[in-house]
């Protein structure tokens, strides 16, 4: 038998669930194929990169090498190729494929606004280096050109990120650093400083980082061989294997390195209750952990007390100008003191 009532109340629930799902802008199905519409331009500009990396070396750039690179299958690297081709951004030829200029110049640009975003992690934040690429490539996709073009102004137009890679400029001109090489193709007793640190894949960076090497320091090749590579970094011996050298690139110099020769000793190894004097800051400290330190007094000529420790041992406690601050074991290692007689 039919009923008024019950059609009614199933009128209403179809209207709303209309509403909720097809209101412009708001609705459900519109907020769905917006997230779609993003996945499949991050995949496009993610392939892009790729590609144009690919091309930059020499390498060819291939279904399964994509698959792998952006972590879809290979099924889905077809969908976005087939896409890319669609959008005019790349030509197909046989297994092949290659950027045209459109699709090169839009790489550039995603390339641009991740190494601008790492340029301001390491420069304006407080995020350890091994953060940076992730939380870079996050933004890249989300960046518009005004926003990139922003950046680049409150930076001062960088031309190099903070790994010792090109920005590219807005308009697709990148300025090449000096010609460099592999740490492990130096002549054995040859210095030579680092220039670029590749900062994929993460855990060979992390390791990277972890053994304190960062762009600007001075090393000493010492000896190489098919199982590892052993140099001097400022006074200390550092030994990689191979794999994890072949990340680091360099120039060859003729002075003796300067950089990690400094006056003084670790404010790290002055003993608790001791007073010492500030001499000089490693260039290893860099961005607003600088800019933070020298805001606290901490410059060349300031006398700081060591009060205690924590009960790990880490922070340790420092009287600066009548203000009492902690700092980590790793950032009192790059401020050099003298004791105070």
């Amino acid at each position: 038998m039919y009923n008024p009532l019950f059609a009614l109340l199933i009128a209403v629930l179809l209207t709303a669930l209309g509403i909720l799902l097809f209101t412009p802008e708001r609705g459900a199905f519109w907020k769905w194929q917006r997230t779609r519409q993003l996945t499949e331009r991050v995949l496009r500009e993610d392939a892009l990169k790729h590609i144009y990396h690919c091309e930059n070396h020499n390498e060819i750039a291939s279904i399964d090498s994509l698959a792998g690179a952006i972590s879809i299958s290979t099924n889905q690297a077809a969908e976005v190729i087939e896409s890319l081709q669609e959008l005019e951004l790349l030509k197909a030829e046989g297994a092949r494929f290659r950027l045209l200029a459109t699709g090169r110049e839009y790489a550039l640009q995603v390339i641009r606004a991740h190494r601008l975003y790492e340029r301001y992690l390491a420069d304006e934040t407080g995020y350890d280096e091994v953060d940076w690429h992730q939380k870079a490539h996050q933004q890249e996709h989300n960046l518009s050109p005004e926003d990139i073009a922003t950046l680049s102004a409150r930076l001062g137009h960088p031309t190099h990120d903070p790994h010792g890679d090109p920005i590219p400029m807005s308009d697709g001109t990148i300025i090449y650093p000096e010609e460099r090489i592999a740490l492990a193709d130096l002549a054995p007793d040859t210095i030579a400083r680092i220039v670029h640190l590749e900062d994929e894949p993460e855990s060979i960076y992390a390791q990277l980082v972890a053994e304190g090497l960062h762009i600007g320091q001075e090393v000493r090749l010492l000896e190489t061989s098919p199982k590892r590579i052993r140099f001097l970094a400022g006074e200390n011996e550092r030994i990689l294997a191979p794999i994890f050298a072949a990340n680091i690139a360099v120039i060859p110099i003729s002075e003796e390195p300067v950089e990690e020769i400094l006056p003084g000793y670790p404010l790290s190894e002055v003993p608790i209750g001791t007073e010492a004097e500030v001499v000089a800051l490693s260039a290893r400290i860099r961005g607003v952990e600088r800019r933070r330190l020298m805001d606290l007094g901490i410059l060349p000529g300031t006398n700081i007390e060591v009060e205690m420790s924590s009960a790990s041992g880490d922070p340790v406690a420092y009287r600066v100008r009548g203000a009492v601050i902690a700092l980590r074991k790793s950032q009192a290692a790059h401020i050099n003191v003298s004791t105070k007689a």
